[in-house]
């Protein structure tokens, strides 16, 4: 429990010196892991049943070589495909999101050094320097959260292409 305390602490710091901006990153952060960690789920666990249970429907089949039977073949490859692709634009937005919300947290801790020398002049230093660490923390930290997304989300585009093509070669069409 003492541990935990420590972590939140060090966390609230953390927000403390790069602004409320760093809120925004973490929840993007968050979600882009929640939405690639369900799509690992998908690709792991359900995506081989579905893959069965077409491949079983094909091999029911008597006719495979019909024009008809092309299409249905891939309608059924169409549709696995959709169910594969299906949040992967929404996990790219927001790897891409990451690094602007940085930007901001950039501008805003900008505003807050000029508004500092404004007020104060530029005789104080510590207070310069504090809104110049507000300023380069959230991007730090955008950037940081969107190279871990791309880096997963590439890996997961890759697999997906790669299951999609194992269910296409799984399909033979005379």
């Amino acid at each position: 429990m003492l541990v935990l305390m420590e972590i939140w602490e060090s966390i609230r710091d953390f927000v403390g010196t790069g602004g409320q901006v760093l809120y925004v990153v973490a929840i993007a952060l968050f979600l882009m892991w929640v939405l690639m960690i369900e799509r690992y789920w998908f690709l792991l666990a359900e995506f081989p049943r579905l893959t069965k249970d077409i491949v079983a429907k094909w091999d029911a089949r008597q006719d495979t070589t019909s024009w008809y039977a092309h299409r249905i073949r891939e309608a059924w490859i169409s549709e696995a495909s959709e169910k594969l692709d299906q949040r992967m634009l929404l996990i790219k937005t927001l790897v891409a999101i990451c690094p602007l919300i940085g930007l901001l947290g950039t501008v805003t801790g900008m505003i807050a050094v000029f508004e500092t020398m404004a007020t104060q002049g530029t005789g104080n230093a510590r207070l310069m320097a504090s809104g110049i660490s507000m300023a380069t923390i959230p991007t730090m930290a955008g950037m940081v959260a969107a190279l871990s997304g791309v880096f997963f989300s590439s890996r997961l585009e890759a697999r997906a292409r790669m299951v999609k093509a194992k269910l296409v070669d799984s399909m033979p069409h005379h």
